[in-house]
């Protein structure tokens, strides 16, 4: 059994001030396979105060070093990637060839991008060229309190510790405890690639406890979380009372429409297989597929048959496979929401209830697709996190932008069409931070965020920065030089 009772504050990997062992399960086979400790307000303090201490030298260094700093562990983290893959592929059961060329490469790869970013940053500059006299400077918020979720653990990570550290602030981070490893072994990376003593601090804990206590601390000058939006209106309310800033990455409820002048085979494809990517635990997946009544029939056809051919395999096996649900809480829910989806009158025509065939234990399921989906069920309305898919008719284009908005989420949003316009007007439309057209993944340093129950704030790249930093403005300047 993994023993990873310690966290590491201030340079050190040190004791929790109160024994409470947390068993972290492997999904796959329902076993525990390493045990953490969950944190208290002492061990919080402790990683504040130095946090607190640090940022008073960090906040002063200057960019170069900083960038060598990052720089040093990119190097680092490139060098121990297989380890980061096998503890994310364990602990909540990523294929391992997802686990290497998605998850843990998603993490090398904001590190580079957040460097090439710093380099051009202009942290002071005049307002204008006309004000000369008027300078702006971008300075470090300060402690920043940072908590990531269970489902891309190093996606988010990355996301938010490598832009915060960047700019001068100093982080303490509270992964999931659900999936806890892979931050420990990036608190490793972080201790061999040379960063100051209390820059970058880690404590595991549970939301309730360390997470509460962290929104509510005085010492704490910002919050970045990212995952359900139940918890992020917990994260803000606790925040309130000390008016610190507050940075959200919630939930979605994808909309993926698809017009019959598309290439309605290849996007129908396309999107199954991206609704079920990562098992479906993705926020950005595209979970209700929006399909013109004259292309209907053949959509479902290739949703079916892609969804058959979709296979469910043990994470250590090399493939395309998806592999378990991370938790019995997880695998419960999505069972829950397949079966309302039954009981609402979803037309299943591919998966359902129960685990797949051969899967006596892990929290397997399989890969689902209703059709003749109503956008007042259940299905159509709840993130599922699980792989389960919706598609519904639309007739016209207002109608497919009116139900595509209809949902208290605004995330991603897909269009398909071979017209250009219509997918220039139809994303112009849409409410949500991010819309992908015809399959286009999106470039590195692109902002990621949403509207309405999504969250607030973004991440990636120059926008990234911005959430870690306040904006000061200065008359009367005068250059030197």
């Amino acid at each position: 059994m993994l023993q990873k009772k310690d966290f590491y504050v201030n340079g050190e990997w040190i004791p929790p001030s109160s024994p409470n062992d947390f068993e972290v399960i492997n999904p796959a086979t329902e076993e525990a396979f390493a045990v953490i400790s969950l944190g208290s307000k002492p061990d919080l303090n402790k990683a504040v105060t130095a946090a607190r201490t640090a940022f008073q030298s960090w906040s002063l260094c200057n960019k170069i070093e900083r960038i060598d700093l990052l720089e040093s562990l990119g190097a680092v983290y490139e060098k121990r990637s297989s380890e980061m893959a096998d503890a994310i592929s364990t602990e909540m059961g990523a294929p391992i060839k997802l686990a290497t060329k998605a998850q843990t490469a998603a993490g090398l790869g904001h590190i580079k991008a957040f460097i090439r970013a710093i380099k051009t940053f202009e942290f002071e500059h005049p307002l204008r060229k006309d004000t000369p006299d008027e300078y702006i400077i971008h300075e470090p918020i300060g402690v920043c309190g940072l908590i990531t979720p269970w489902n891309w653990p190093m996606n988010q990570v990355t996301l938010k510790v490598i832009p915060a550290v960047g700019v001068g602030c100093t982080v303490v981070l509270k992964p999931s405890e659900i999936a806890p490893i892979s931050s420990v072994l990036f608190a490793e990376f972080m201790h061999e690639a040379g960063f100051p003593k209390g820059v970058f601090n880690l404590v595991n804990g549970s939301g309730p406890e360390i997470g509460e206590a962290m929104s509510a601390h005085p010492n704490i000058d910002m919050m970045s979380f990212t995952g359900s939006t139940k918890a992020g209106i917990a994260v803000s309310k606790a925040s309130s009372n000390t008016v610190k800033r507050v940075a959200l990455e919630l939930g979605g409820k994808g909309a993926n429409i698809i017009f019959a002048d598309a290439d309605v085979a290849k996007a129908v494809k396309r999107g199954v297989i991206h609704c079920f990517n990562n098992t479906g635990q993705s926020c950005n997946a595209p979970t209700r597929m929006f399909v013109e009544r004259a292309a209907y029939d053949e959509a479902l056809h290739i949703a079916k048959q892609t969804a058959d051919a979709t296979q469910v395999g043990l994470p250590a096996q090399d493939g395309n496979h998806i592999g378990p649900l991370v938790s019995k809480i997880q695998f419960d829910k999505v069972q829950s929401l397949i079966q309302a989806g039954l009981d609402q009158g979803a037309r299943l025509i591919s998966g359902g209830v129960g685990k797949p065939e051969g899967f006596s234990s892990g929290y397997f399921v399989q890969p689902t697709i209703f059709a003749d989906v109503s956008n007042e069920m259940r299905i159509a309305k709840e993130e599922i996190f699980g792989p389960v898919l919706s598609i519904i008719p639309f007739d016209t284009e207002d109608d497919a932008i009116k139900m595509s908005n209809d949902t208290s989420y605004g995330l991603t949003n897909y269009v398909q069409s071979g017209n250009v316009e219509r997918t220039q007007r139809v994303s112009r439309r849409l409410r949500a931070g991010m819309v992908q057209t015809n399959g286009a993944g999106r470039a590195s340093g692109s902002p990621f965020g949403g509207y309405k129950q999504s969250g607030n704030g973004r991440e990636g790249g120059i926008h990234g920065f911005m959430e870690f930093l306040e904006v000061k403005a200065v008359s009367g300047w005068e250059r030197t030089s």
